[in-house]
């Protein structure tokens, strides 16, 4: 059976938000997203719905072109998958898609991390509490913990993920090399 490749992008925006984040968390990298393409144009996430207000999220489709990435750090894995869970993945992320305003970005959850508590909200998710759970729902655990416990910090430490690319996000369109290839 054929094998396609998602990739889990952590990044560091570098806003007081994410600096906020990294005194608790002490991560260099504090955001997840999921990407289907290798040069990261399809990439989701939950996060700021608006540039310069932290506190309206939700699911998005990120431009990693400009705005909050413009001086990101990020590093760049690859997931080995089936190409029927490929597309299993691919369409639970579409189902998001099809109706973004339904969702809603989980700063309870967020509480619930630091407090070692599930709290799991209906159509609410944070960036790698989403990232996992595109996983888990599809009968991949990319952790061992549930999705609404799991941090970037976590992701980073997969088994299952393959580190591909790790430097500033606006280098990464520049490489020299396929990504597949790194």
């Amino acid at each position: 059976m054929k094998e396609k490749t998602i990739y889990i992008l952590l990044s560091d925006t570098g806003t007081l938000l994410t600096r906020l984040i990294r005194l608790y968390t002490r991560a260099e990298l504090n955001h997840a997203s999921i990407a289907f393409d290798d040069d990261l144009r399809e990439v989701y996430s939950f996060g700021r719905k608006s540039p310069g207000n932290p506190f309206i999220g939700g699911f998005i489709k990120e431009d990693l072109g400009g705005g909050l990435f413009r001086h990101a750090t990020c590093a760049v894995y690859s997931c080995k998958v089936s190409q029927r869970k490929y597309e299993r993945i691919r369409n639970y992320v579409r189902s998001f898609e099809q109706d973004p305003d339904r969702y809603r970005y989980n700063f309870l959850g967020l509480f619930g991390v630091m407090f070692h508590v599930r709290i799991k909200r209906q159509h609410a998710f944070f960036c790698s509490q989403f990232v996992a759970s595109a996983f888990e729902k599809n009968g991949l655990s990319l952790v061992p913990k549930c999705p609404s416990l799991t941090t970037p910090a976590d992701l980073e430490r997969s088994p299952s993920l393959e580190l591909m690319f790790r430097g500033e996000l606006s280098r990464f369109g520049s490489r020299q090399v396929p990504l597949h290839r790194l």
